[in-house]
């Protein structure tokens, strides 16, 4: 076996002179390549006037790179295959997004520190905004703090949510590279599968980086997406994305930030005072993940010619996607359920913002479809993790869902609306949807009620408890027979 490192091969020998020397390189006139030009030192590798372009193994990674960079090309790729970490490189991840960060967006855009002025205009808007939503919501304010992020702070926050998102797909990926080969050959190729994981591990936080890195330029809040990305209780906008935003929508900046700081204030007393709600929202995407089935002839084709020199064979596999949805029910009932959740949240947002801010600003119906179409196209961030996790974080029947929360606000008033937060069974489903009508004019149990009987039922049982328990139970049996005789 060649002493070698995997991927290097050492360089031909110079051919001899007439007098059996070496051609020296350096010297005038030799050291010609064969078209008569010069021998460029890095061909091997690719670079720039090299012609191992097309057979770089770093070119997918890097780029075009001059010496300068080499050294930290290495590093990279060091950093790659030293991974022992779990599915996702979220260092990587978190450098790769604020790299994306630091490059600004399309429009030309940097990134800035935010100014007290900035600042303060946010904290005074959701001051006001949490005043408004006092008189169309019974949930009580859930944001303790208001802060205005720059877009890198957008990704240190949100980082740990992401990485909950994403982890289970990244998991049963790293999974599946060690069952498409034959059990026989697993022991043997154990360091290969472990250099495909750490470099899988490093894929996924490269394309999660520039996904989140992209996304971070089109924010404006912590729940765009409709999820709690960010810590709790903290109401957060992005000021020089709000700026960006307010461009030709003939609508004046202030009421833009306001409106803005209805949406996130609102969706902040939903999941502050609906304990169950973010392990609901982040259990149904994690339930789906589970579901998604890895192309595993695409993975086999992808192990089998594996080459450690090309990588980058491993990242345009995972660029195009190894996932396919399960046809099977139970995954079917999983992402209706996590559609339904997303439409449910977002509607209701929906619904009360509108309720809040319909008398106050004039422009309040322009931004209301301005964000409805906004939040239903998503842009290519969002597609990428569509690609990446087999799942759109959309919310496609938005308004379906907005309709219902209002034309239960008429029916049975704030209080009737709200009180169906109590217990994810008591919420609309996806057929509710289909018939709203039907859904707000039938009887819903309460189970508040419920759980209280099943707790005094639990804690009363007679025969094991209290001696007079039997008795008490059957009178009450008696009074149960004579109701129904009478």
């Amino acid at each position: 076996m060649s002493d070698t490192p995997f991927g290097f091969g050492l360089p031909p020998e110079e051919p001899e002179d007439g007098d059996g020397k070496k051609k020296d390189p350096a010297g005038g006139g030799q050291g010609q390549g064969a078209g008569g030009g010069p021998v460029n030192p890095f061909a091997g590798f690719g670079l720039p006037g090299g012609a191992g372009g097309g057979d770089n193994p770093f070119a997918a990674m890097f780029g075009s790179l001059n010496p300068n960079d080499l050294g930290a090309a290495f590093q990279q790729l060091g950093q790659m295959l030293s991974y022992e970490g779990g599915p996702v490189n979220w260092d990587m991840a978190k450098q790769i997004a604020r790299q994306t960060v630091a490059q600004g967006t399309p429009d030309g855009t940097k990134d800035a520190s935010v100014g007290p002025s900035e600042r303060a205009a946010v904290e005074e808007a959701v001051r006001l905004a949490d005043i408004w939503l006092d008189g169309v919501t019974s949930l009580p304010s859930g944001a303790s703090t208001a802060v205005a992020w720059s877009r890198a702070e957008w990704v240190e926050a949100t980082l740990p949510a992401w990485q909950q998102l994403v982890d289970p797909v990244a998991e049963r990926v790293g999974t599946a590279m060690g069952e498409v080969l034959p059990e026989e050959m697993q022991s043997v190729a154990g360091p290969l599968i472990g250099m495909m994981r750490s470099m899988g591990g490093a894929m996924f936080g490269q394309q999660i980086g520039q996904a989140v890195g992209v996304l971070a330029g089109e924010v404006v809040g912590s729940t765009d997406i409709g999820l709690p990305l960010g810590p709790a209780n903290r109401a957060a906008l992005l000021p020089l994305n709000i700026e960006a935003f307010s461009k030709d929508l003939g609508v004046p900046k202030d009421e833009i930030r306001l409106y803005l700081a209805l949406r996130e204030a609102a969706h902040q007393r939903l999941f502050a005072h609906v304990p169950w709600l973010r392990s609901h929202m982040f259990g149904a995407v994690e339930g789906y993940a589970r579901g998604i089935k890895v192309d595993t002839t695409k993975l086999e084709d992808v192990v089998g010619q594996f080459d450690p020199t090309h990588p980058e064979e491993l990242q345009e596999a995972l660029q195009q996607g190894m996932f396919q949805p399960e046809d099977t029910p139970e995954q079917k009932a999983a992402l209706a359920r996590l559609e339904t959740a997303l439409a449910l949240v977002e509607g209701w947002v929906d619904a009360v913002v509108h309720e809040a801010a319909k008398s106050r600003l004039t422009g309040a119906d322009a931004l209301r479809e301005t964000l409805r179409r906004r939040r239903a196209s998503g842009g290519p961030a969002e597609q990428t993790f569509a690609t990446l996790i087999g799942l759109q974080l959309r919310p496609r029947r938005l308004r379906d869902a907005s309709r219902l929360w209002a034309s239960l606000t008429d029916a049975r008033g704030v209080d009737g609306r709200d009180r169906l937060w109590e217990h994810p069974d008591m919420l609309p489903t996806a057929s509710d949807l289909d018939d709203p009508d039907g859904f707000v004019h039938h009887e819903q149990l309460d189970f508040s009620e419920l759980d209280k009987m099943l707790g005094e039922a639990a804690d009363g049982k007679p025969d094991l408890r209290k001696g007079d328990g039997a008795k008490d139970d059957g009178e009450k049996h008696d009074d149960d027979k004579g109701d129904s005789e009478k």
